[in-house]
């Protein structure tokens, strides 16, 4: 009866959340991320996948009577409400927000730093964890009792929200603050593949000795930095984590929002923690269209390739891309059938080997120095046997076998703090 109850309280909350008149970031997509977007897959074990922030019920009472720090961005919703939004019509004492890179609102590009600033909305002042610094100071934390943690990951070691996580823990365990963690679904969660990074290549696009997909929720990921002693000065913070309901690391996934300018859509998601890659090389991944991390291409493959695009400066997604202006010739990835990668369980390595193969200028093709809107394939690899292997010509099978032990070693690692199937 108790369990009902539950239930009925948190679906009258969420009810009520969703037909207030909120304009909501979200409702400006394009029609074709809307298309992507708006219906999200909900059969998990035994039942509709609900996030933590979803389970009202669960935290509410935990959170009155304390002044409320959040660390959100345009992900953390309930239903089409933004949960700063249903936390203070519910009465919560919020005190001021944190943003990861993005910003809360979600309108700067990638790398862009944000500036701390005032929601136009709530009027509550907004701390950017991706501008001065990427850690809350002390100053930051003196009026916040409890902070809330609810941002959508999307699984892959390159992919900033972890970092931001790993910050505000720091922080609050150096100040002796706790964090409520609202977990989501990692959309890629179904498969740990890549290798393990190395530390000497430990950059912001890569902290910790986790592969290219992590396999974890960030609930999960958080429980990992504290029994692994991956914070500054080994510290460990209080965590306090309101579980997904119904969820198991096969169960697909579609975000309701976007979680970034450039990962707007499902295709895009599942792409990308193969497509990333590229971001280390001449070799355009999309970004300055609105299809980015689906399609490949460089105008010196026009002999090669008959499928083109053109990169142009798109603001609040790829102001200055790479080969702006430029048709851009090769592969066409937004008809790829995913099933496969949920199928085998790999990052694909095949259209890095093949586009290397293609390209005509070996010599640039990984050498970031040629533009600002290059990264360094190392660091994103996250070893500097990768790059190496793909010049040599390396077979994918003995490209994988480099992996080993580590990635063998990091799975079983993993189940020491998983918290589903």
């Amino acid at each position: 009866m108790h369990q009902f109850i539950s239930i009925i309280t948190s679906l009258s909350i969420i009810l009520y959340l969703s037909i207030s008149n909120v304009n909501v970031s979200f409702s400006k997509f394009r029609s074709f991320e809307k298309q992507s977007f708006t219906t999200r897959s909900i059969d998990g074990i035994n039942g509709t996948i609900k996030t933590g922030a979803e389970q009202v019920n669960q935290y509410l009472p935990y959170l009155k009577g304390k002044r409320i720090g959040m660390v959100v961005n345009p992900t953390s919703v309930i239903g089409n409400t933004t949960v700063v939004d249903s936390l203070l019509k519910l009465g919560v004492k919020i005190v001021k927000i944190f943003g990861p890179e993005h910003g809360f609102r979600g309108d700067a590009s990638a790398g862009v730093k944000v500036d701390n600033s005032f929601d136009a909305k709530t009027g509550l002042p907004v701390i950017s964890l991706y501008g001065k610094h990427l850690k809350p100071t002390k100053e930051d934390m003196d009026d916040v009792d409890l902070m809330v943690y609810d941002i959508q990951d999307v699984g892959t070691r390159f992919y900033t929200y972890i970092n931001t996580l790993q910050h505000v823990m720091e922080a609050c365990a150096e100040n002796n603050k706790e964090v409520l963690i609202l977990d989501r679904p990692n959309p890629n969660g179904f498969y740990v593949d890549g290798p393990v990074l190395d530390p000497k290549l430990r950059s912001g696009i890569g902290y910790n000795p986790i592969p290219i997909t992590h396999g974890l929720t960030m609930a999960e990921y958080a429980q990992m930095l504290n029994g692994e002693g991956w914070m500054a000065n080994k510290v460990t913070c209080k965590i306090k984590i309101i579980k997904l309901a119904y969820y198991t690391h096969s169960s697909p996934y579609i975000l309701p929002v976007k979680p970034s300018p450039n990962l707007n859509t499902a295709q895009s998601i599942l792409l990308y923690p193969s497509l990333c890659l590229f971001e280390g090389t001449i070799i355009s991944q999309g970004r300055g269209t609105y299809y980015p991390f689906t399609v490949l291409g460089n105008p010196d493959l026009k002999d090669k390739y008959k499928f083109k695009f053109m990169p142009k400066s798109i603001k609040g997604m790829s102001e200055t891309p790479l080969h702006m202006d430029k048709d851009c010739f090769g592969i066409d990835l937004r008809q790829y059938n995913t099933n496969k990668i949920r199928k085998e369980g790999k990052i694909n390595l095949s259209w890095l080997i093949e586009l290397y193969k293609a390209y005509p200028h070996k010599e640039k093709f990984f050498d970031f120095k040629q533009s600002n809107q290059m990264g360094n394939f190392d660091k994103l690899a996250g070893t500097y046997d990768l790059k190496q292997q793909i010049i040599a010509g390396k077979s994918e099978e003995e490209i994988r076998m480099s992996w080993e032990p580590g990635l063998s070693q990091y799975k079983i690692m993993r189940k020491k703090y998983l918290l589903y199937e």
